[in-house]
């Protein structure tokens, strides 16, 4: 397995068409590591604090409309 080191020099080497490639590749890739990530964690009840004070900040008339 490649170093960050070596895998951060290998993307400076690609031409433009590969790096662009390689963008949408990992954007897609980070997006779906968050995405299970956020799904674990709610699942896991981590955010059910922080989503019950959003509720009662809603119902108290303290948010914002977007």
């Amino acid at each position: 397995m490649k170093t960050v080191e070596e895998l951060e020099q290998a993307v400076t080497q690609l031409p433009s068409d590969q790096l662009r490639e390689f963008r949408a590749w990992y954007e897609k890739f980070d997006s779906e590591v968050w995405d299970k990530q956020i799904e674990q964690d709610i699942l896991a009840g981590k955010l059910d604090e922080l989503a019950g004070s959003a509720i009662a900040d809603h119902k108290a008339g303290e948010s914002t409309k977007l």
